[in-house]
């Protein structure tokens, strides 16, 4: 008798390619991720993984330590000492020595499972890898399984919720699919008041940034909105992952059309349609209309186009770059979204004021009279 897995179905009962079996064998192969999420510092993430890990190694697994911050905090220290480490790789820079993740010797060694702490982390320039989750994903391809953890607010598509919340323009970000591709997730919570109290304690930073702390990031407002935040992401994320193993009838595919341009609000409007997106199960464009000859643009503009490109790339979604040859930008866009056949688009607020909106007429306006059947939205700067 044969067995007929979910993962092997199809409505069609088409036989896989040669191409789909090398994929599947392939995932089949790749290391398990396990990712530890909290709302701020201090809620527990590295201390519930290592817990983890201990357990796991009592059942027999193969589980090292890769890489673990403990922020001389006493609890974390303790959890470890048991604990297998592989040596982190020394790297010369600017002439002092750096410590960072020896993907290469976790490779050799070939444990089951190791623990990576800190995924939004930087790497010195050097290293194999940029980012940390960059090892992680090179771990995985190994076939090494990862518990790794990081807080809410390095989260890409977040990052100008969590700056509008905070005041704070969190550097170190991960990028969304690291959080969609994780076989598991779990979310690590701690209220508001137990995390000031945790701060005061000295259980989370060294008294000289404790009252600092306090009074910016660790306000009760703060916390209480990032806690939200991060079980809100969480929540949508598990709701994902369940609609995608329901096979639902075949209707119109929403696609979504985010036009930008040079202004301060482009990459939030990015940030802002992938999240439309990923709520919708659509497909994600975005597009970038140019009055000039592309091959003439300046240097800073090409650089902007390279890093509106790189953002676009880590949701999965697909870049468009359009010269004008003359036509209104409005024209364009329509022209643009008719050949993608796109059911959404996604405008910032026109800078053009009131006079010249009733001289030159409105670009929104132009829009929504050729195209009936696309929704049009239109995001307030202070929104974005």
């Amino acid at each position: 008798m044969s067995v007929l897995y979910a993962d092997d179905y199809k409505p069609t009962f088409q036989r896989r390619t040669p191409e789909e079996y090398l994929e599947y064998i392939r995932q089949q192969n790749r290391g398990k991720l396990k990712l530890y999420v909290g709302a701020a510092p201090g809620v527990g993430k590295s201390y519930k993984m290592l817990f983890d890990a201990r357990e796991m190694k009592k059942d027999g697994t193969d589980i090292i330590i890769g890489l673990i911050e403990t922020h001389g905090r006493k609890e974390t220290e303790d959890a470890i000492a048991d604990l297998e480490k592989v040596p982190l790789k020394e790297i010369d820079y600017k002439g002092k020595v750096f410590y960072e993740l020896d993907v290469e010797g976790i490779i050799k060694r070939a444990p089951q499972v190791v623990v990576v702490d800190e995924l939004a982390h930087s790497n010195i320039p050097g290293s194999k890898n940029k980012k940390r989750y960059m090892d992680v994903q090179e771990l995985l391809e190994a076939g090494i399984s990862v518990l790794s953890a990081f807080n809410i607010q390095h989260l890409e598509s977040v990052h100008d919720i969590v700056a509008q919340i905070t005041n704070v323009k969190v550097r170190e970000r991960i990028p969304d699919f690291i959080l969609q591709k994780a076989n598991e997730i779990q979310l690590v919570d701690a209220t508001p008041e137990v995390l000031r109290k945790r701060l005061i304690d000295g259980k989370i930073y060294k008294e000289e940034k404790i009252q600092q702390s306090l009074q910016n990031f660790f306000t009760l407002n703060n916390l209480g909105a990032l806690r939200e935040l991060s079980l809100r992401e969480v929540a949508d994320d598990m709701d994902e992952k369940i609609s995608q193993t329901v096979i639902e009838p075949i209707g119109v595919k929403e696609k979504i059309l985010v036009c930008v341009q040079y202004s301060s609000t482009a990459e939030k409007l990015i940030r802002r349609g992938w999240r439309m997106a990923d709520r919708l199960n659509a497909e994600l464009y975005v597009l970038n209309v140019e009055r000039e000859n592309i091959d003439s643009l300046s240097a800073g503009k090409k650089q902007i186009i390279e890093e509106w490109k790189s953002l676009t790339n880590q949701f999965d979604a697909s870049f468009v770059l359009e010269e004008a040859n003359g036509r209104k930008p409005a024209d364009v866009i329509i022209e643009v979204a008719k050949r993608l056949q796109v059911t959404q688009i996604l405008l910032g607020q026109s800078a053009r004021t009131r006079w010249e909106e009733i001289r030159k007429g409105s670009i929104v306006n132009e829009i929504m009279r050729e195209t009936k059947y696309i929704d049009i939205h239109i995001v307030a700067d202070q929104r974005v």
